[in-house]
């Protein structure tokens, strides 16, 4: 079945950046690309801090930086701060980027570890340039600027998503996808093969196409509402099931992190913005109360709120398929993990990804549907075994949510990387997982894991100039951050070169 018109259900960051990447099929070969939202659906609008992959989605659908941060009241961003997740009071940074680099081979951490043991006092947070520019409060992008024996230092965004969303917009339909106003009332099957024929909306119009994109959010229209796939339940590690976001005024200085700190039963995030600031609680309903979760979020804000509380149910796991018959799910009707290591906006853009790399106008055959699936099946599981060792590896005892936590059943695979890393610090990264060793050891040093040995090629390395090389990229760093501006200023100047 040859494909000539692909239909986008929902807008939002989902439905508009898909149809900004699928804008450039426009025209080629007949392929029309619609889109169909109501204004009186509300996007949950949320996701507003990124991961570095994302800095490629824009350059993929020929976005200017610039221009994008401007429209999207942006901001840059090198990690997420945690407070209170291993215990109360604790604090660490999950940067972008490495801590130092590797020395003939061995792991930088493992060389730490090495001079640690020789007696140097230095965290490893020191040679982190991405910590320290976000501890000082300043940002610069250092790309072809920076000393030969620093890499360039990573990033990502902090974005309004209902801007970006309509920043999208303009992009796609000037590039003649056409937007359908209203809501899906009925889905229509193929009797033969029960792919998806057309949906109809309220207003009696009947709009048909050859492959549906489904970003209708939580519901799954189609993918669940419509083609009754099934979904698979992570509660069990991820028990969180409820949020609340508020967004508030800012306070004038704008920092280049996000902060994720750990509640009685959930945690709160705060995403700084150029123009305001998000919030939101992110809890578990077992162990809180609605009213509750609001109090404290309303508690530990800064600046006014400027909107009523948004309160949000979910149920944490994904989708059996991700693209059943003629249905591709991206976004909140694929699946969803709670935005803990902002992940949301990082696996609709590789689902759009994948989608663009596995397509054929000529048709839609099970291998493509099997690749699809099996290739996200596998990221999203890497994805929350990152995301349950935030809530297993923790001393708390203060609460019955953190005491689930602590004590609950996890996956085999997650049980490895943890026995792994305690024997000799060692990472292993498998099937280009999206969380490199430099997340694992943070996170997993950050919350009290620690190696009870280290990688014996670490002794191995010449005695002579190692030292001198631990040192001086030490001393790199600490020129780096000095050098930077703050990140406010750094945003205003980039904005003006415009």
């Amino acid at each position: 079945m040859a494909i000539s018109s692909i239909i986008i259900v929902g807008g939002g960051t989902a439905g508009w950046m898909t149809a900004a990447a699928l804008s450039k099929l426009v025209g080629k070969r007949g392929l029309s690309v619609t889109l169909i939202e109501s204004e009186q659906i509300g996007t949950v609008g949320v996701g507003e801090a990124t991961i570095p992959p994302f800095i490629n989605f824009n350059q993929l659908i020929g976005v200017e930086e610039s221009d994008m941060l401007a429209a999207a009241k942006g901001s840059f961003k090198l990690g997420i701060q945690f407070s209170n997740w291993g215990q109360q009071g604790d604090s660490y940074f999950h940067p972008f980027g490495t801590y130092g680099y590797e020395i003939d081979g061995v792991s930088f951490h493992a060389i730490w570890q090495r001079m640690q043991a020789a007696g140097d006092k230095r965290p490893l947070a020191y040679f982190s340039p991405e910590t320290m520019a976000a501890q000082f409060g300043r940002f610069a992008k250092t790309e072809g600027e920076t000393r030969g024996d620093l890499p360039p230092i990573n990033y990502a965004y902090h974005l309004d998503a209902g801007l970006y969303a309509a920043f999208l917009r303009k992009l796609a339909e000037g590039r003649g996808v056409l937007r359908r106003e209203g809501k899906v009332a009925d889905v229509s099957l193929h009797g033969e093969n029960g792919h998806v024929r057309s949906v109809t909306l309220t207003d009696g119009s009947v709009i048909a196409g050859d492959l549906f994109v489904d970003c209708s959010g939580f519901r799954g229209l189609l993918i669940e509402q419509a083609l009754e796939t099934g979904y698979e339940d992570w509660s069990h590690w991820l028990p969180c099931d409820r949020a609340v976001a508020i967004p508030s005024a800012g306070t004038g200085t704008v920092a280049p992190y996000t902060r994720a700190t750990a509640r009685s039963a959930g945690w709160q995030w705060e995403v700084p913005l150029q123009h305001r600031n998000g919030n939101g609680h992110v809890y578990c309903s077992a162990h809180m109360q609605d009213d509750e979760a609001l109090r404290i979020l309303t508690d530990n804000i800064q600046g006014a709120a400027l909107a009523d509380p948004n309160f949000l149910r979910f149920t944490t796991g994904r989708r059996k398929k991700f693209w059943n018959r003629n249905v591709v799910a991206l976004g909140l009707s694929a699946g969803f993990m709670e935005p803990l290591e902002s992940t949301s906006i990082h696996l609709i853009n590789t689902g759009i990804s994948k989608l663009i790399a596995l397509l054929s106008v000529d048709d839609i055959t099970p291998a493509q549907a099997d690749a699809f699936n099996r290739l996200t099946g596998k990221e999203y599981a890497r994805i929350r075994d990152f995301l349950i060792l935030h809530y297993c590896a923790t001393k708390r005892d203060d609460s019955a949510f953190w005491t689930y936590c602590r004590t609950m059943s996890i996956p085999d695979s997650l049980s490895e990387k943890i026995e792994l890393f305690r024997l000799n610090g060692q990472i292993f990264r498998e099937e280009d997982e999206l969380f490199a060793a430099t997340s694992w050891v943070a996170v997993m040093m950050g919350q009290g894991i620690f190696p009870r040995g280290y990688s014996p090629m670490a002794d191995a390395l010449e005695d002579t100039n190692l030292p001198n090389e631990y040192n001086e990229i030490d001393k790199s760093i600490r020129h780096l951050i000095a050098s930077m501006p703050e990140h406010r200023a750094f945003i205003d100047r980039f904005l003006e070169k415009r």
